[in-house]
């Protein structure tokens, strides 16, 4: 379980340093989630809050390295990381973006583990809702140990999910998720894309954590 973990921080771990003033603000969204979590979360970031103010000229240096370096700790560290507690509710965070899929695993709040893949080949000519709900099922897939035996909750920002058993007309690829998920309890709830900042935050990367593709759902 505990190499299972540190195998799925690894997108935290390779995320790339921000260039522009758009990746800090992303990146900042992102940390800002758990900032609860973090003692001093304030003076930390306040070197990267110095870049987002307007008026300011964008210059990273090693006040802004070393903050970006402690909040990346931060987010895989152990006291923000939690095992998972079985006795508990699962809840999951997915998006999709134009090049890859993302999700969170998810326990009252607290990040269980990271998940992220670059879309290659036939999966970056999927529409909008074929994104998202291979998102779904990759998440799925990863944390399947976890979520199978009991009720959890999905989040996501696209609301069509929320009527995925209701759909009648199923191409051969839409018919192999549905079946997949068939065998999953869970319930879905909409958030809007605002408000789902960690799974967008982690699909605005680029270089992310390379998951080999579910083939035989693709």
């Amino acid at each position: 379980m505990v190499c299972m973990l540190i195998i799925k921080i690894k997108a935290i771990e390779e995320w790339p340093t921000p260039k522009n003033v758009g990746k800090v603000r992303s990146f900042h969204g992102l940390t800002s989630f758990y900032r609860r979590f973090v003692p001093n979360f304030s003076s930390i970031t306040s070197p990267l809050n110095k870049l987002v103010k307007k008026d300011v000229k964008f210059e990273w240096g090693e006040r802004q390295e070393l903050a970006f370096k402690q909040l990346k700790e931060n987010l895989i560290n152990v006291l923000i990381l939690a095992f998972p507690n079985f006795s508990k509710t699962f809840e999951i965070k997915c998006y999709a973006s134009g090049v890859e899929i993302c999700g969170v695993l998810l326990q009252e709040g607290h990040p269980i583990a990271y998940f992220s893949e670059k879309l290659n080949g036939v999966t970056l000519n999927y529409n909008t809702y074929y994104k998202e709900l291979y998102a779904l099922v990759g998440s799925l897939q990863t944390w399947e140990q976890y979520l199978v035996f009991k009720v959890f909750v999905i989040h996501s920002d696209h609301e069509s999910l929320k009527y995925l058993r209701g759909q009648h007309k199923l191409n051969n690829r839409h018919g192999m998720w549905i079946k997949y998920l068939e065998q999953f309890s869970f319930v879905i709830k909409y958030k809007k894309a605002k408000t789902n900042v960690v799974a967008n935050a982690l699909s605005r990367r680029y270089s992310i954590f390379s998951k080999q593709e579910p083939k035989s759902l693709v």
